[in-house]
C-alpha cells in the first residue's frame, strides 16, 4: 500500500495514510481515459444547430419553367439546393452527441488517472476542509498553504461555505466524491482530497 501524507489546511503534516493499491496504484489504461474524455466533452455539446432541408425552406412550389425548348437546364423548384434561397443539402438537425462509455471502463478510466495523480505527486490529502465563514480570500490563502492554486478540490459531503468560498476562485473547482470525472481530474494540476472523501472513494471503486 501506498502511503501519503495528510495536511491541514494550514499546510502542516499531521500524520499519514494508506492508500489501496487497486486504486492508487492501478495499471494506467490511456485508451480508457481517451474514452472518457472525449465521452465528456461530446455530453457537454447542445446539438442545437439546424439548418432546413429544401422540403423545409418556404416557396418554389411552382415548377420555374417547362422541361423542354427554354434552352435552360430542367428544374423542378426554386428551392432546390443549388438556387439562392433554396434549402442545404445534408442540413444539420438537433441531435445527442453523447455516446456510452461502460461502467466498468469508467471506473477503470478513474482508476488510472487517480493513480497517476500520485505518481506524479499531485495527490493532496487534508485532515478537513473546514471554513467559519463564505470568505474567498481565506479560501485563497487555506489553497496557498496547500500550494494547490489550480486544483479539483473533493469533499466527502458538500459545505456550502466552502463551495461558495471557491465560487469565485479561477483556478480551483469543488466537487463530491460522486461526481468526480476523468475530464475535471485531468483539466487540474493538483487534486486535494478530504480524508474521509479518500475513504469513500475507497469504499466506492474497490
Amino acid at each position: 500500500m501506498a502511503k501519503v501524507s495528510v495536511y491541514n489546511i494550514e499546510g502542516n503534516v499531521v500524520g499519514d495514510m494508506e492508500l489501496l493499491d487497486d486504486i492508487f496504484a492501478a495499471p494506467v489504461k490511456e485508451n480508457l481515459v481517451h474514452a472518457c474524455v472525449v465521452n465528456y466533452l461530446a455530453a457537454q455539446r447542445q446539438g442545437t444547430q439546424k439548418a432546413k432541408t429544401r422540403s423545409e425552406v418556404s416557396g418554389g412550389g411552382r415548377k420555374p419553367w417547362r422541361q423542354k425548348g427554354t434552352g435552360h437546364a430542367r428544374q423542378g423548384s426554386t428551392r432546390a439546393p443549388q438556387w439562392t434561397g433554396g434549402g442545404v443539402v445534408f442540413a444539420p438537425v438537433p441531435r445527442d452527441y453523447s455516446f456510452k462509455v461502460n461502467k466498468k471502463e469508467r471506473r477503470a478510466a478513474i482508476k488510472s488517472v487517480l493513480t497517476q495523480k500520485l505518481i506524479e505527486e499531485k495527490l493532496v490529502v487534508v485532515d478537513e476542509f473546514k471554513m467559519d465563514e463564505i470568505k474567498t480570500k481565506r479560501f485563497a490563502e487555506i489553497m496557498g498553504n496547500l500550494d494547490a492554486t489550480d486544483a479539483l478540490l473533493v469533499l466527502n459531503e458538500k459545505d456550502e461555505t466552502v463551495v461558495m468560498s471557491a465560487r469565485n476562485y479561477p483556478t480551483v473547482k469543488t466537487a463530491g466524491t460522486n461526481t468526480i470525472n476523468v475530464y475535471d481530474i485531468l483539466k487540474y494540476d493538483k487534486f486535494v482530497v478530504t480524508k474521509d472523501a479518500v475513504n469513500t472513494i475507497q469504499e466506492v471503486y474497490a
